[in-house]
């Protein structure tokens, strides 16, 4: 994250919060003013215990105690002008606006150090995200290149999906994943998955040999896991490992127990599935041996969609899963970035804005001449 420059000469932006403390203020004005035009039998100083109430609702300890001191120096001031200090009545009034302004001092001051909390640990969690994510660049070679990564709780940036790509002398080497289970366990199951496929991606000679190497430092972290806790469930990685070569109008795949991707032509829509898939990683039943490779036209002009199964497996409402390809025939954009810019939109509006599970896209076309 970049930090944040102030400019010199420049005065910070007047926050929300003082603009609203207009409201309380111009209240305990208001009920001041009716005290003192209403018969003393009316008595009104016990609605200045809103003010404070109010101020709490969008401001921090510091102005609400401010109000809330306001409008017991206003109190103070009535109960003097109507010769009512010190009588039962009014002792308990104040009493009573002297604890509620306290109670949400604390209030406030915990809400506030709460939220900063919350900030530090979305900051930590993004920067993690950027570290095991890496962000994708626009241009690999003859690809245009968009992701996209949406996490089912606001607050956990990152989990279990991950994606990345590695340039090499004749061509792109990209994987798109999704690790079994949930919460810091799958992080780190995605963090040491990463960092072996550009590790071999740059140094094995076939797609094969990088699968069977991604299946071999899947099955040893999960071997140590085991000898440290034996009661560690298996662990597994659905993935698709795909290389597009520089200079031939293919792609090749070794698709292990992953969501087909999606080919995009004008008026044509194709998953690109295998009559025999790979098992999943970290299952111990893969070598480059028993890789299958499949290989699949892609022309100038085409796009490959790339997603995890939490864009598939989403619920509307009435629980039916997102059909991705209907959907995505109705894209009429231009682009990797304005495709995936459309899938998330429609995809947020079927669910109706909150995803059951994290998703994560990759776009890839290859650029026309």
């Amino acid at each position: 994250m970049r930090p944040r420059v102030r400019m010199p000469g420049k005065h910070p932006v007047w926050r929300s919060s003082h603009a609203l403390v207009v409201i309380p203020l111009a209240l305990i004005l208001l009920i001041t003013v009716l005290e003192l035009v209403t018969p003393r039998e009316v008595r009104l100083t016990s609605l200045l215990v809103t003010a404070p109430a109010i101020t709490a609702s969008f401001a921090g300890p510091r102005l609400t105690a401010l109000v809330g001191g306001l409008a017991i120096v206003a109190h103070l001031m009535l109960d003097l002008l109507n010769n009512l200090i010190g009588t039962l009545m009014t002792r308990g009034e104040l009493l009573a606006l002297i604890v509620v302004t306290v109670f949400l001092v604390v209030y406030s001051y915990v809400r506030d150090r709460h939220k900063q909390e919350l900030i530090r640990v979305r900051s930590v969690s993004e920067a993690a995200q950027h570290a095991l994510l890496r962000p994708l660049p626009d241009r690999l070679g003859p690809l245009r290149v968009a992701s996209i990564y949406l996490a089912a709780e606001e607050e956990a940036q990152i989990g279990g999906d991950l994606y990345a790509a590695v340039r090499t002398p004749s061509g792109i080497r990209l994987v798109i994943g999704d690790v079994r289970g949930k919460g810091m366990m799958s992080v780190a199951d995605a963090a040491q998955f990463l960092g072996a496929f550009r590790e071999a991606a740059r140094r094995r000679r076939t797609l094969a040999e990088v699968v069977s190497h991604l299946e071999e430092s899947v099955a040893a972290e999960h071997a140590e896991r085991v000898t440290q806790c034996p009661d560690v469930i298996e662990n597994f990685i659905t993935a698709a490992v795909l290389e597009v070569p520089d200079e031939r109008p293919v792609l090749y795949m070794i698709n292990c127990g992953h969501p087909p991707p999606l080919l995009l032509r004008p008026g044509e829509i194709t998953y690109l599935g295998v009559s025999r898939p790979t098992v999943p990683l970290g299952l111990g039943e893969l070598s480059h041996l028993s890789c299958q490779v499949a290989m699949f036209p892609f022309e100038q002009g085409d796009t490959l969609l790339l997603y995890t199964d939490g864009v598939v497996e989403a619920r509307d409402p009435a629980g039916m899963f997102y059909p991705l390809a209907e959907r995505v025939a109705k894209w009429q954009g231009d682009g990797p970035a304005d495709l995936l810019d459309h899938v998330r939109a429609d995809l947020l509006a079927y669910v109706g804005g909150t995803l059951g599970d994290d998703a994560a896209m990759v776009a890839l076309q290859r650029a026309t001449l």
